[in-house]
């Protein structure tokens, strides 16, 4: 009886519920995308093969390039403003000398309680309430919008990393003489190069496939590659869609691969 208590309150049992969930919701969807990527379907025998031809077809198609383009334009231009606006905040927020409760950090992170369509047209209405039209800047409310969606996104991590920071390197730097711009640079930066890092791949990734953003934003005048998926899987182009829905993925697992090895290398080297 002892043993069947045991056996119903285990941490196995728990995590069934999560491994249906992911089964269903995440793998099965992820191996129906993999299957549509790889078949051609010859319009003239109507023969569904295995072929690469989907994948070629996403790299021969000019209209794709301007498209890619945009894409990494936008994600660039989102990780850096980002990063180069919350990093002080992160920095502000972690120092207890400005900031000795957590009601600030909160205020920060409760957008992200908030369904982020709704924040989207928030910043819509208030961008035209104020003059700025997104079907005459397209480029510039996008940002605007991308910006405030994902700074949170930027903060959390470099916070968290800020905030785990051994406080006694910079007394350690200050005692042998280093001011507060020298502390910063010489141990603040290479300390939280780990943040930075977690923080550019988490903004960075989702940007480049954030069409509801870019629609919103945009005045759909802008197309990046979360758009073209959407808009291929819309006229029933699922293969093609598949294709480079798979081609994202695997842009997006090697960028995470090599970020966090090097996020870990940096970090040893900062303890050295």
């Amino acid at each position: 009886m002892k043993n069947k208590k045991h056996f119903i309150f285990s941490r196995s049992v728990f995590g069934v519920p999560y491994i249906v969930f992911l089964i269903l919701f995440v793998v099965v969807p992820l191996f129906i995308i993999v299957i549509k990527a790889f078949s051609f379907k010859d319009p003239t025998t109507e023969v569904v093969t295995f072929s690469l031809n989907n994948f070629i077809k996403v790299f021969t198609t000019p209209t794709n390039y301007p498209v890619f383009l945009d894409s990494l334009i936008i994600a660039v231009l989102t990780t850096v403003f980002c990063i180069l606006i919350g990093y002080p905040i992160a920095y502000l927020l972690a120092n207890k000398k400005y900031n000795k409760s957590y009601i600030l950090v909160l205020l920060f992170i409760m957008p992200m309680w908030i369904n982020f369509v709704l924040r989207t047209y928030a910043t819509r209405s208030l961008l035209i309430n104020i003059g700025l039209n997104p079907a005459e800047i397209p480029y510039v409310t996008i940002m605007i919008g991308m910006i405030y969606n994902y700074l949170p996104f930027t903060i959390l991590p470099l916070y968290t990393t800020m905030l785990k920071m051994d406080k006694s390197l910079l007394e350690a730097s200050q005692d042998l003489g280093a001011n507060n711009a020298q502390s910063f640079i010489k141990v603040v930066i290479p300390l939280s190069v780990p943040g930075i890092i977690s923080a550019a791949t988490m903004v960075f990734m989702p940007t480049m496939s954030s069409f509801v953003i870019v629609n919103v934003m945009g005045n759909n005048n802008i197309t990046i590659i979360g758009n073209l998926i959407q808009s291929q899987f819309n006229f029933q182009l699922w293969n093609e869609g598949s294709a480079l829905s798979l081609i994202l993925l695997i842009i997006i697992g090697i960028i995470s691969f090599f970020s966090g090895k090097l996020g870990k290398e940096q970090e040893k080297t900062a303890l050295w």
